[in-house]
């Protein structure tokens, strides 16, 4: 099974465009914790294009609860994130566990590092440009199509 935590995205745009890389990727499911929006929602709904209809989603206030309670189920959790230890995305290219979770997170807060010390590895997107992170939507789809 592969899944989605997302951790206190602001953005209604970024939350449903999450939703339609889902479906398209073949994501079931997506945790939405922190203050994370929730469907149903115009804003959401309005990048989701339905998407937020067909993957199932649940939401938790504390991301790290659900997080330890996956683990007890045998996913493997990635946190994506730019770190010294991370692996490069393209490593999960035909090395994808059978359960894995992706954690992603405000693009404002770097990752809390509770959820660093709970993901069984930090997955990387290289930035070749002067940017040193992608719109949380985008890099959300590279790393699920990287698990195709």
């Amino acid at each position: 099974m592969k899944i989605l935590v997302l951790n206190s995205i602001r953005s209604m745009q970024n939350v449903g465009a999450i939703f339609r890389n889902c479906d398209g990727a073949g994501f079931e499911k997506i945790y939405l914790t922190g203050y994370c929006p929730t469907p149903p929602r115009w804003e959401i709904s309005k990048t989701a294009l339905g998407g937020e209809k067909s993957i199932d989603w649940e939401y938790y206030k504390d991301a790290n609860e659900i997080l330890i309670s996956l683990k007890q189920k045998g996913f493997k959790v990635y946190s994506i994130e730019l770190s010294d230890s991370a692996i490069d995305y393209k490593s999960l290219y035909k090395n994808t566990p059978e359960n894995i979770c992706f954690v992603l997170w405000n693009e404002v807060k770097w990752v809390d590092s509770k959820i660093l010390d709970i993901s069984d590895e930090i997955v990387m997107i290289p930035m070749l440009g002067n940017k040193e992170s992608l719109n949380v939507s985008v890099a959300a789809g590279i790393v699920m199509y990287a698990t195709v």
